[in-house]
């Protein structure tokens, strides 16, 4: 982030193009941000179901079904892995701490 004494020391057309760029950026950002949020939004209700899900006894009986292989071979069963059903749900987390450090920072700075 560049000082207001720095931008005070820039030949105005020069400040005026930086500032004019960093307005590109942002913007292109914050329309990115907006669509990813509703998309994330949308499938919200799709992650409390699967953390629900995730480690309950009906997860474990069909997990030991996949095990036992009574289950179709052609079946997609992505959700009945230990690995790839923890580290989505870990990886919602940390978006959902990241998110809340972007927008704490946010107000601290008075962006927002």
């Amino acid at each position: 982030m560049v000082e207001m004494n720095t931008l005070m020391e820039m030949p105005q057309l020069e400040r005026i193009k930086k500032m004019e760029a960093c307005m590109d950026t942002a913007s292109a950002a914050v329309r990115k941000l907006e669509t990813a949020l509703e998309q994330y939004e949308q499938a919200y209700e799709a992650l409390a179901e699967l953390s629900e899900y995730y480690g309950s006894l009906i997860w474990m009986e069909d997990h030991e079904a996949d095990e036992a292989g009574e289950l179709p071979e052609d079946l997609k069963r992505g959700v009945l892995s230990e690995d790839l059903l923890w580290n989505l749900l870990a990886d919602n987390r940390e978006a959902a701490g990241k998110m809340m450090r972007i927008l704490a920072r946010s107000m601290e700075d008075n962006t927002i």
